[in-house]
């Protein structure tokens, strides 16, 4: 997933110990359970989780659709890519743009991609997990800026999870740089009861968040939802993520996006190849 990306469903999806023991705690305590300890298994569950993730091999489909201010489609790509290791590092692999394999043009920008990361040198490998890691630490204020309400039970898929409804809080500072975003965003969530993964987010944006240096303004109206699904012992993933915006480009020109991100075909980095991958791209596209 591209990093602006992450922080924006991270609004919407929002937590290392081990899960089993965390899980079995949570099942010993009072039948009235406590929200607090819950969303503090769940973002330590969650950080395991990203951290999982990066040594899985997937299929992306990222399906982008530009509207005008009518909802008319003005523009629709869609991208599907093989999620490789090299060098112990996640890249992109585009399999095939708009139905079509790369062309020459975007097969080098890929090549220079990978020769970069082939070579990264120590301080760019430094940026990059100073990038990361600021990527990921807003995540860790999701217990300060949001309001948690136990609002029942319910099975996903077979599997009972908490139902929870999380609204930002009244004087919350934010402390990172995207923490900002937290102070306009309300929703659902869907907490595996077992090992307290994430199961489902719904969240939408409820008043302006500022982004970008303030030079662009997601507006009420904007939609995010995110489901998972449940990969090895334990382990959650996402299996698609939908992402509706409505925003204004210093404060005048509307821009409204879909996006659509589908995941499929987990595997252990030691089980798969690039040639796996390709051979199991979502089909039609």
């Amino acid at each position: 997933m591209k990093p602006p990306l992450i922080v924006v469903v991270s609004v919407a999806a929002l937590f290392a110990q081990n899960s089993a023991r965390s899980a079995d705690k949570l099942q010993n305590e009072p039948a009235v359970p406590d929200i607090r300890h819950i969303v503090e298994l769940s973002i330590a569950a969650t950080e395991r989780n990203w951290q999982a993730r990066t040594r899985y091999t997937y299929i992306e489909m990222d399906e982008d659709q530009r509207l005008d201010s009518r909802g008319q489609v003005q523009s629709a790509d869609v991208d599907v890519s093989a999620i490789v290791l090299v060098n112990s590092v996640p890249f992109e692999q585009l399999i095939k743009h708009n139905g079509k394999p790369p062309s020459a043009l975007e097969q080098k920008v890929q090549e220079v991609k990978l020769g970069k990361l082939k070579r990264e040198t120590p301080a760019a490998r430094a940026a990059r997990l100073r990038e990361e890691q600021e990527n990921e630490s807003f995540i860790r204020e999701v217990p300060l800026g949001f309001d948690f309400r136990l609002i029942g039970e319910e099975a996903v898929n077979g599997r009972p999870a908490f139902v929870l409804q999380a609204t930002p809080h009244p004087g919350y500072h934010p402390q990172g740089k995207y923490g900002k975003m937290f102070l306009g965003v309300e929703g659902k969530l869907w907490i595996d009861k077992q090992d307290l993964g994430w199961v489902k987010v719904d969240g939408q944006v409820v008043q302006p968040v500022s982004l970008g240096l303030f030079l662009a303004r997601v507006q009420p109206g904007s939609h995010i939802m995110m489901d998972q699904v449940r990969v090895g012992d334990g382990m959650w993933m996402p299996r698609r993520i939908e992402v509706r915006v409505k925003a204004k480009v210093l404060f005048v020109m509307s821009y409204d996006m879909d996006k659509v991100l589908t995941y499929s075909d987990y595997l252990p980095a030691q089980q798969a190849s690039l040639v796996s991958l390709n051979s199991r791209q979502p089909a039609g596209k």
